[in-house]
């Protein structure tokens, strides 16, 4: 017969509460720990990062842009007056010399101001020849009507010489020498009359020769524009170069002003970057530079900087000092690098993606293990092409990544694998 145990389900009920404390202890315990345990880091494919060690020194300051070569001396040839492309001699490519003809124009109109001017021409020099002959009829006519009064005045003369004989000799009356002188003294003065009026006509006639010549040489030089006009009709080069441009087809009309082609000269060019506007401030003429043509590195100086900025961009032009390499051209895309400052004894290490100037920015240093890196704070100064100056977060000696981590932003600390 079974006994009934006395205490057991209290001691049993009593262990239950033991067992069931502990066990929400041990639970306790271990959720702490494994909350004070660091996630673990994210892998990192260390052959696709890209590091540098950071330095103390010399750091050089550039700019950078992309731009093309331009000739330095080009000529713009625009027609001077309407006319239609009648042909087209030279190609674009091709080299001219100043008096090679691009093309040829047709213009009635310039053509036909040409013939009248011509035709203005040869009435005045017909006008001048008539005039000569007026005058030259007039002078003989006056100097006949002077010769006859000079002839009529030596015959009174005569006649009073002879009375005024014969009256010392008292064979003639004092009545007739006094008629015979006053015809003489009247002729005289009617002779210096005539003789002070052909004298006065010298001045006249040469006046209006000479207002005759200046017609003519006004025609002339009408003549001579206008057939200068006509000669514009053949469009020059007016240098030495190569045609770079012809943008008229023949048939086409052309008015005055139009752009008809372009000559340049090859054999001087120069390189036009487009830096941003933000970092144009510090570029100033006179700085040195540098052009890489894909086919060699030309040294230069920063001749002009354009004072208005373009889409973001400010145009800079580079005077370039160094021989021309093979294939250079204009229009050629060419790289550029200006130097702005060299900076002494300063920290700087690879210019990493997304670096400002004056500004801070996080970067993974390599721990010592080198494989793991932490983010750091750092404070970036002056910037270049591809270094920055690091004020502060940073030690020489030290290694950074300079890729891009955008895709590690929410970690602290990655590790490389």
């Amino acid at each position: 017969m079974d006994k009934a145990r006395i205490g057991y389900a209290r001691r049993k009920r009593i262990r239950r509460i033991v067992l069931g404390s502990v066990a929400g202890t041990a639970f306790l315990a271990v959720a702490w720990v494994v909350s004070r345990i660091e996630p673990a880091a994210p892998g990192v494919d260390a052959a696709a990062v890209f590091t540098d060690t950071v330095e103390r020194g010399e750091m050089l300051r550039q700019v950078r842009g992309i731009g093309t070569l331009v000739p330095e001396a080009v000529v713009v040839i625009a027609a001077s007056d309407a006319g239609r492309v009648e042909r087209r001699l030279v190609q674009p490519g091709q080299s001219v010399k100043p008096g090679t003809v691009l093309l040829e124009l047709s213009s009635p109109q310039v053509e036909q101001e040409y013939l009248d001017a011509e035709a203005q021409l040869k009435e005045a020099e017909a006008d001048l020849a008539n005039l000569r002959a007026q005058l030259e009829d007039q002078r003989l006519t006056q100097e006949s009507v002077t010769a006859d009064v000079e002839g009529q005045y030596l015959q009174a003369k005569a006649q009073y010489e002879a009375d005024l004989a014969l009256s010392e000799e008292g064979l003639t009356d004092q009545v007739t020498l006094m008629k015979s002188r006053v015809s003489m003294e009247h002729l005289r003065k009617q002779f210096q009359l005539e003789r002070a009026r052909e004298d006065a006509r010298k001045p006249s006639v040469d006046a209006q020769l000479t207002a005759q010549r200046a017609r003519i040489a006004q025609m002339e030089a009408l003549v001579a524009l206008r057939e200068e006009k006509v000669d514009r009709l053949r469009v020059r080069a007016g240098m030495n170069g190569v045609l770079q441009l012809m943008d008229v087809e023949v048939g086409q009309l052309v008015a005055p002003g139009d752009e008809l082609a372009r000559v340049s000269d090859p054999t001087h060019l120069k390189a036009e970057l487009k830096i941003p506007e933000t970092l144009v401030n510090d570029v100033a003429v006179g700085q040195r530079a540098e052009v890489d043509t894909r086919n060699g590195v030309i040294e230069g100086v920063v001749s002009r900087i354009d004072p208005a900025a373009i889409e973001g961009t400010v145009l800079v032009d580079i005077r370039l000092l160094g021989e021309m390499p093979r294939g250079a051209r204009p229009d050629l895309s060419v790289d550029g690098t200006i130097e702005l400052e060299r900076l002494e004894n300063v920290l700087h290490v690879g210019r990493p993606i997304h670096a400002r100037e004056e500004s801070l920015m996080g970067l993974f240093k390599l721990e010592e293990d080198q494989a793991h890196a932490s983010r750091v704070q750092v404070q970036v100064g002056k910037v270049s092409v591809s270094t920055i100056e690091v004020r502060s977060g940073l030690s020489e000696g030290d290694n950074v990544v300079l890729s891009d981590m955008s895709a590690w932003d929410a970690y602290d600390r990655i590790r490389l694998e």
